[in-house]
């Protein structure tokens, strides 16, 4: 299933992996895992990889991610550093909190 993305990358739920992934130009740049259980999903950890660094995907793959989580209407445990950070950030996330 695929989930909007800014900048013409695509971000994808790989329901296999249990993770959120983004994509550049076709190519895995990066992925958070998702944990669902219930009406709750864990992040407990994200990934860019080293070669796409620096182009603000992670950014780009949470804000895919919570936004999906939230039209399907369950709630996040942010157990990864950057997920946590990302959402004090950006108060339109706090919502989400379990």
């Amino acid at each position: 299933m695929s989930v909007d993305a800014d900048m013409g990358n695509q971000v994808t739920i790989n329901l296999d992996e249990r993770r959120f992934e983004i994509k550049v130009d076709g190519v895995l740049a990066g992925f958070t895992e998702a944990i669902e259980e219930g009406d709750v999903v864990t992040f407990p950890h994200t990934v860019v990889y080293e070669r796409f660094e620096g182009q603000g995907l992670a950014s780009e793959l949470v804000t895919g991610a919570l936004d999906d989580v939230r039209r399907r209407g369950k709630k996040v445990v942010a157990t990864c550093s950057y997920v946590a950070r990302f959402i004090s950030k950006h108060p339109g996330y706090a919502d989400l909190l379990a």
